[in-house]
């Protein structure tokens, strides 16, 4: 006869957390303090955009592509390529 292991209920939430630490520990390494402040102003506004753009960099770092540190100008070109261009409606009456 087995019993539940109260370890393994609260397993998916300690990896979860585990998870959420080591990506804020490789955004502080890859982001500059000001980049890091604007990215957490996005994911106020914009959760979804801010995962993107934190999935991207994480997936560059990963690569070897990003040597340094990412400024805050970086920052807003990479938030400005990721946004969905807004569409314009013009409405023309007959």
């Amino acid at each position: 006869m087995s019993y539940p292991n109260s370890d393994n209920e609260n397993n998916p939430q300690e990896k979860d957390s585990e998870l959420k630490a080591q990506k804020e520990i490789m955004l502080k390494r890859v982001l500059s303090s000001d980049a890091r402040l604007r990215l957490n102003n996005v994911r106020m506004v914009k959760p979804d955009l801010a995962n993107l753009v934190e999935n991207y960099l994480l997936n560059l770092t990963g690569q070897g592509k990003i040597t340094g540190q990412i400024s805050d100008e970086q920052l807003k070109q990479i938030l400005l390529s990721t946004q969905q261009p807004k569409r314009d409606f013009k409405i023309n009456r007959i």
